[in-house]
């Protein structure tokens, strides 16, 4: 009746070392250590920048703890922070021989000192947020009447291609605000005018009119796709400004929309406040322009004459010097998406998708420089670099470029990568900004800890004192539970913060409302006459759906938190939702195998030690307990 099959002891014992080994991360602290990025997009962090920081740091006489490469940067981690401080001198020096142009971005880190044989499991710490571990945090607002503005400009160039395509006769198409105004000499062209273009055109709402003799067709978004419009921005902007804290070496940020309009850029660990600014401030370009492949140009290339009047020399990333013209054929406005692909011989390309504006531009340009050479430059802090260079084979129409030639798939990939984040989709100005210290943090963890310690103390020995060894089982159970929730918050790298915290500690006192349900049902059997075995059986039979109601009902209140809620609220969520489906395994599964194994084997069980029970009172009889 009261004994657990071997294979569900097996299972209690299974996640009782999960719950030790993905906890025991938290407990090692974090070591100082370096981490090395790219400071522009066109250079790639690979194997071969590894080799370098670790030979730099071999010829310094310093010894890290280990170098490796992990995702797109570098991290060395070092064994006290004065060795730190040399390191990032040391590679700074190494790899940024121009201190004012930084080819990479060397940031000061904190990496988690846990064995390798726990990173060998993927067991790594909570990441901690930035009311833990300190920081700086920005709200950003977005100008979306620029996102609006450059949509309508945008529209304009898709119109006056859409009315020459259908041989529509026009007097003029102007921009009046966020409207496209098309004028029309007769009344009947505006009708033919206005049936194409709402066809071709739906998500702008066509208004006829007229400005003195003429008929004009004004056109503007409708409100849905304004909505489309601004959230595109938004999540462009929230992507670009991902791209770039990467290279802050922040271990996780928090950059998420607030509102319609807003983001909230959180960055714990980094407390170089003007750093961060420059970083996320940073602006970038495209720029497509031909190659001057001229003898005038050869020779600058060779050294033996000056530059060509009308030309600038860039680098080409992986082919060198080259010298390309100042006239700018197309930029990064007209490029509305790239991706990579193959060409007709299965080869890897880059392919680039372009507006209305742009397709017809590319289109003449192209048939007039077949053979030649076009170069695509992306800008950043007004310094150029050449992504690539392919040659013209054929006239590009359709609004549709391939680029192909010697790359591989993953060149493919990265130069798809570099000409979609080029820049922001609408400026940002930061409306304010708060700097979070370490030490603060770090006060806020002990604070934090001390009340979950106190509150699962103060718990514990109540249920002690009040239900015996039943309230000790509760208690492990209860220790079970926080050991379960920290190991799934350390697997899901969950970021913990004060209202995670908080969480936490609300869980504790949730999660026993279990045991009491069960002990005090426990204990009404033993009060109707069943005997001890049979009231373990049934208190725990009986309780469950009482505990599966309650808990059920607070996680759709935590499962609504977790869907509305943003920023703290979101994480108070997650734990709260975790910590219920973790109390609800510790407190009926473990709790009953522990009175299994102590009680199950006993056939002749008298008593159990579950406090007081106070039985119905018969004539002439005392209260009697059972203890």
């Amino acid at each position: 009746m009261n004994r657990y099959p071997l294979w569900k002891y097996a299972l209690l014992v299974v996640a009782l070392l999960f719950g030790f080994v993905y906890t025991l991360p938290n407990f090692f602290g974090e070591a100082p250590a370096v981490q090395v990025s790219s400071a522009k997009v066109t250079v790639k962090v690979d194997d071969a920048v590894r080799a370098r920081v670790e030979k730099t740091l071999a010829d310094a006489q310093i010894q890290p703890d280990f170098v490796l490469l992990e995702g797109n940067s570098i991290k060395a981690r070092f064994a006290d922070l004065d060795t730190q401080i040399k390191a990032k001198d040391a590679i700074v020096k190494a790899l940024n021989p121009n201190e004012v142009e930084p080819t990479y971005i060397v940031a000061l880190n904190l990496l988690s000192r846990s064995p390798k044989w726990l990173s060998a499991l993927h067991a790594f710490p909570m990441y901690l947020g930035l009311d833990l571990r300190g920081g700086v945090h920005f709200l950003m607002q977005v100008d979306m009447k620029s996102a609006l503005t450059k949509k309508a400009e945008s529209l304009t160039g898709d119109v006056r291609t859409l009315l020459r395509e259908k041989n529509i006769r026009h007097s003029g198409i102007s921009r009046d605000g966020n409207n496209v105004v098309v004028s029309f000499r007769d009344a009947a062209t505006l009708a033919q005018a206005q049936a194409v273009l709402t066809d071709k055109v739906p998500e702008v709402l066509w208004t006829p009119g007229t400005a003195g003799a003429d008929s004009v067709l004004s056109g503007s978004l409708n409100p849905k796709a304004m909505v489309a419009v601004q959230e595109a921005a938004l999540k462009q902007n929230i992507n670009t400004l991902h791209n770039r804290v990467n290279e802050l070496g922040v271990a996780e940020p928090v950059i998420q929309q607030q509102g319609l309009d807003r983001v909230v850029v959180q960055l714990p660990g980094v407390q170089d406040t003007a750093k961060a600014k420059d970083i996320i401030g940073r602006t970038a370009t495209l720029e497509l322009r031909m190659v001057d492949d001229s003898a005038e140009a050869q020779a600058a290339l060779a050294g033996s004459g000056p530059v060509p009047f009308g030309t600038e020399r860039f680098v080409d990333r992986g082919f060198g010097p080259i010298i390309v013209k100042r006239q700018v054929v197309l930029t990064g406005d007209n490029l509305n998406d790239a991706q990579p692909g193959f060409d007709e011989n299965h080869q890897p390309s880059v392919d680039l998708t372009l507006d209305a504006k742009g397709a017809r531009i590319m289109k003449d340009m192209s048939r007039e420089n077949i053979g030649k050479r076009m170069a695509i430059i992306l800008f950043e802090k007004g310094k150029g670099e050449v992504v690539t260079a392919p040659v013209i084979r054929s006239e590009l129409s359709g609004g549709r470029v391939k680029i192909s030639g010697a790359m591989s798939t993953q060149e493919a990939n990265d130069t798809s990568l570099l000409l979609r984040a080029g820049s922001l989709a609408a400026p940002m100005e930061i409306i304010e900004e708060r700097t979070v210290g370490p030490t603060l943090g770090k006060e806020n963890i002990e604070k934090g800890i001390l009340s979950v310690t106190w509150g699962f103390a103060a718990v514990a020995v109540f249920m002690c004192i009040y239900y015996l060894l039943f309230g000790v089982f509760s208690s492990l159970a209860l220790g079970f539970n926080l050991l379960l929730l920290l190991a799934v918050l350390s697997l899901l790298q969950a970021t913990l913060s004060l209202p995670g915290i908080a969480a936490i500690a609300l869980v504790l006192g949730m999660a026993i409302d279990s045991n009491v349900l069960i002990n005090e049902r426990i204990r009404e059997e033993l009060r109707g006459g069943a005997s001890p075995q049979a009231a373990i059986n049934l208190g725990y039979e009986r309780a469950f759906a009482t505990i599966l109601d309650s808990n059920v009902t607070t996680l759709i209140a935590g499962v609504s938190l977790l869907a509305f809620g943003s920023g703290p609220v979101k994480g108070f969520a997650i734990v709260h939702c975790l910590g219920i489906l973790t109390s609800m395994f510790s407190s009926v599964v473990f709790s009953r195998a522990l009175a299994n194994l102590w009680y199950g084997r006993r056939k002749k069980l008298k008593s159990l030690s579950i406090g007081q029970i106070w039985k119905p009172k018969a004539e002439g009889d005392q209260p009697a307990a059972n203890a």
